[in-house]
């Protein structure tokens, strides 16, 4: 049976997030961020409370909410000194609470864990160049972001300007976020992002080799849990998530970790 374009064209996107969302989590890992990249997600509920009320995209609220959340916990963060967990610790459980006021019924369930509906030709697109633009950067920033991790005072002695690269992390971060809601929903896709990377950490022997393996993880149990899905006629996300931990558990099986 012959895919139509739209399935082609769906299915297109999520590999394209997949990568995205594979790049980011190994530099999540490496800073730590493993619980915060779920807790993130679900700053997107009042921005999609608020795009249904007023009757515009929920990916588009969610996106803008996500990211104005970036900037905030960026904020805080810079002026407070209080750890970036800790602070989107707080701002996950506010969101929560406000979010789960705002929508309810169906609409909060496809908020949560995704939807099957069909996706538009502006959001294929916009989802496309916003995966490219994700991956693009992690991979031109890669040594820049290593290094500011290592030692922020290496970094800055070499003219990184680690306040403002910390700022394009989380945005980039939160943007790869939204990119995924549309399949896995605010409590799932932060599960994409982390596990693959937790997986490749274990395997890789060098970063580029943990950028490849957490690529190819997260695209692997996206393609499979979505053809899984279409097979037995049930949500994705779940799926998805479940292969992508499968993978995480059989690497346990290489042993403890060099």
């Amino acid at each position: 049976m012959f895919m139509t374009a739209s399935e082609a064209s769906s299915i297109l996107l999520a590999v394209a997030m997949s990568v995205a969302a594979g790049l980011v989590g190994c530099f999540a890992v490496m800073r730590r961020m493993t619980l915060a990249a779920d807790s993130i997600s679900h700053v997107a509920l009042p921005g999609i409370g608020l795009a249904i009320i007023f009757g515009i995209s929920p990916i588009l609220g969610a996106t803008a909410m996500l990211l104005f959340g970036a900037i905030l916990i960026w904020a805080l963060e810079t002026r407070t000194k209080i750890p970036t967990e800790a602070i989107i610790g707080v701002m996950f459980s506010v969101a929560l609470a406000i979010g789960s006021m705002m929508a309810s019924g169906e609409e909060l369930i496809d908020a949560l864990f995704g939807t099957t509906r069909e996706l538009s030709g502006w959001e294929i697109a916009v989802g496309l160049a916003g995966s490219a633009a994700v991956a693009g950067f992690i991979l031109k920033f890669k040594s820049e972001l290593v290094v500011a991790l290592v030692s922020p005072d290496v970094a800055s002695t070499a003219g990184i300007d680690t306040t403002r690269l910390n700022l394009l992390f989380l945005l980039v971060f939160a943007f790869t976020v939204a990119l995924g809601l549309r399949y896995l929903g605010v409590l799932l896709m932060g599960s994409l992002i982390i596990i693959p990377a937790v997986t490749a950490r274990r395997l890789a022997h060098s970063l580029n080799e943990m950028l490849s393996i957490s690529v190819g993880a997260a695209m692997f149990s996206t393609v499979t849990g979505t053809y899984i899905a279409g097979v037995l006629n049930r949500a994705a996300g779940p799926l998805i998530i479940s292969i992508a931990g499968a993978l995480f558990f059989m690497s346990l099986l290489r042993g403890t970790e060099d």
